[in-house]
């Protein structure tokens, strides 16, 4: 199983998302994108489940010597979520990490007025809130994104995704009340690998398709 392209993905996962939400209680749904490349996925999502969409932006942080490799991310002014193994293979603590996450975290809210202007994020207690990537690898984002969100006292969380890899999927499980995964393969080093088209999303083209959901709902 492969997707096209983000929105595909997002077709293949609204149906199931409409057949949980027949199954569970639901109140006052909120369906809220990891961008940028939640976004097209979530778009999908929100349009069948009749929800508003938003977005939660998180960031990953890496070290200007391995820049590919995640040790952690943050989300609006929480404490950044670290990766404990890859802080002690790099040799790292976070007290050497101040200066990189201050400037991931000015990264951050620059997205975030992209994304919402001065809009604030809206209310999330006693909410059902679906939370949409486009895969899962790491995880970091997608744990970061739940426990902030946890600590706003929502009804019931989920996480939704096409993809993601079988170790990740199990070990966040916990961090949310439920969670669908459409595929898991069992050696998945990218979510890209996933896709026949997985083209850098731009914030701005990601911000576009916000927009323009916003227009149509």
């Amino acid at each position: 199983m492969a997707f096209r392209d983000r929105t595909h993905a997002g077709q293949e996962l609204a149906p199931r998302l409409v057949e949980w939400a027949d199954s569970v209680d639901v109140t006052d749904l909120l369906v809220l994108a990891l961008p940028p490349g939640g976004v097209p996925v979530a778009a999908e999502a929100a349009r069948a489940l009749h929800a508003p969409l938003d977005v939660l932006l998180a960031r990953e942080i890496s070290t200007p010597i391995r820049p590919e490799t995640p040790i952690g991310a943050i989300v609006a002014d929480d404490p950044p979520l670290y990766d404990r193994q890859s802080l002690a293979m790099m040799h790292l603590s976070e007290d050497r990490l101040g200066d990189v996450v201050a400037r991931e975290r000015n990264e951050l809210h620059r997205h975030e007025y992209v994304y919402r202007g001065r809009r604030p994020l809206p209310s999330l207690h006693g909410r059902t809130i679906v939370v949409v990537d486009d895969g899962l690898t790491t995880g970091l984002t997608a744990t970061a994104a739940l426990r902030f969100l946890r600590r706003h006292g929502p009804a019931r969380l989920v996480l939704a995704v096409p993809v993601g890899s079988p170790r990740t999927t199990a070990a966040i499980r916990p961090e949310c009340d439920d969670l669908l995964c459409l595929a898991q393969p069992p050696s998945l080093h990218t979510v890209g690998e996933w896709y026949e088209d997985f083209g850098r999303l731009s914030e701005t083209r990601a911000a576009e398709t916000l927009h323009a959901f916003y227009a149509t709902a």
